[in-house]
């Protein structure tokens, strides 16, 4: 019995230690708590991470560089209140056949942001064609841009204005068009943000709306949930000054206006149970891109990258070694 007792106490100074400990490594930055899952996913994709200033912004980012010599170079682009991390299951599936090159958007994730700094879709479409510039391009290398969200709308307006920077472009469910209007767009309109997070419940409908299989949606343990809600509160200002941005600005639909002047190959892939860009979108886009392979995936939302990653990588390898190049 008193060996029993023994072990109990030691189990518990143990418990104790690695507790004190967790306490004085969180304290400085409690959201390392969600970092250190970041990093485990970034490790099961096959991913290292980097860091690079590019002009005035500090950019961090994912990337794999192990493919074959002239393999083309995927640049991937996340969407509003997204992160790097949102493409990791594409990307895992992607590995050792192309570059992978995925970024934090300067004033998201990871990346620096700038008080007062413009972080619409033409500011950040310029600075991803740096980025594209400086960090990803190989020479022999095809460039094959993706974007998710806003990130497409970037994506489109990147692709239009620099074209000698993207070879083939991808677009996932993104915004630049006035789509058929729906519960999200008509609170845009309306100055609101229907992603806002400041506690659990708000926390749990954000994943509700963007997410449509239930399998696909991420569990948040506590305490990383409550660190997660505590970095979206303080976000808050920044997430509205952006989405005013791309939602209600005269930028709102340039994407798609300047997509007209695309000849790249390109790929529209969206999901039909999408609450956030309504699917119609696809139909706005491709009027523009005659050229475009078109996907529709059934039993998905918003997140196609995380809901349906093997068929979004099915349909990246078609883009890229079925679409004649310009």
């Amino acid at each position: 019995m008193s060996k029993r007792r023994a072990l109990f106490k030691t189990a518990a100074l143990g418990a104790a230690v690695l507790l004190c400990a967790l306490t004085v490594w969180l304290w400085p930055d409690p959201y390392r708590a969600v970092l250190a899952d970041y990093a485990r996913q970034r490790w099961l994709a096959g991913l290292t991470r980097s860091a690079a200033k590019i002009d005035d912004h500090r950019w961090v980012y994912a990337y794999n560089d192990e493919a074959p010599a002239g393999a083309p170079t995927v640049v991937m682009i996340h969407g509003f209140t997204g992160s790097k991390e949102n493409w990791y299951p594409l990307a895992q599936r992607l590995r050792g056949r192309y570059r992978l090159f995925v970024p934090d958007l300067p004033g998201w994730g990871e990346s620096e942001r700038k008080a007062g700094g413009d972080y619409g879709f033409l500011a950040q479409s310029a600075r991803v064609a740096r980025f594209i510039e400086q960090v990803a391009r190989k020479p022999g290398s095809e460039v094959v841009l993706l974007g998710h969200s806003m990130g497409g709308g970037i994506v489109a307006l990147t692709t239009a204005r620099h074209p000698r920077e993207v070879d083939r472009m991808g677009l996932f469910d993104a915004a630049g068009v006035r789509f058929n209007d729906n519960a999200f767009g008509l609170a845009v309109l309306r100055g609101k943000n229907p992603f806002a997070v400041d506690d659990a419940a708000s926390l749990q409908r954000y994943i509700d709306i963007v997410f449509y299989d239930e399998a696909a949606k991420p569990i948040i343990p506590w305490p990383a949930s409550r660190f997660y809600i505590d970095k979206r509160r303080r976000d808050a200002g920044f997430e509205q000054s952006v989405l005013d941005k791309i939602g209600r600005s005269d930028e709102r639909f340039l994407p798609g206006i300047e997509a007209a002047g695309i000849r790249q190959p390109s790929l529209l892939l969206w999901c039909a149970q999408d609450v956030v860009i309504d699917p119609s979108a696809l139909d706005l886009y491709a009027a523009r891109l005659p050229q475009a392979q078109r996907v529709l995936l059934r039993g998905c939302g918003h997140m196609s990258i995380v809901e349906r990653p093997q068929q979004a990588a099915d349909a990246v390898n078609r883009l890229i070694t079925e679409a004649r190049p310009r």
